[in-house]
């Protein structure tokens, strides 16, 4: 089985988009856009983790079982911030 090589070019244009998104990550940062704040900058953060799994750690071009197992991380995940955070949201339901 032949792997797929990406060459430089590929490298430096992700690289150019990771430096632009975190500049953008900054400058929202000092705009009030209110509630709206976490959400903003979590999306510029997927956005950042999805190109460097991708491209830096070759999941674009992996098997299908390597996918299937990073997709199953990402489940977990999603699983532990759901709990995390329904605990988090019935903290004031009790009073002792």
């Amino acid at each position: 089985m032949s792997e797929k090589v990406l060459g430089p070019q590929t490298y430096y244009r992700v690289f150019a988009a990771l430096i632009a998104l975190t500049f953008a990550t900054v400058s929202v940062g000092f705009i009030d856009i209110g509630q709206w704040h976490v959400t903003v900058g979590l999306a510029f953060g997927v956005a950042k983790a999805s190109l460097v799994i991708l491209f830096f750690m070759h999941l674009i071009h992996s098997t299908r079982l390597t996918i299937v197992v990073a997709l199953a991380g990402l489940f977990w995940l999603g699983i532990l911030i759901v709990l995390t955070m329904a605990d988090y949201a019935t903290r004031g339901w009790l009073s002792y």
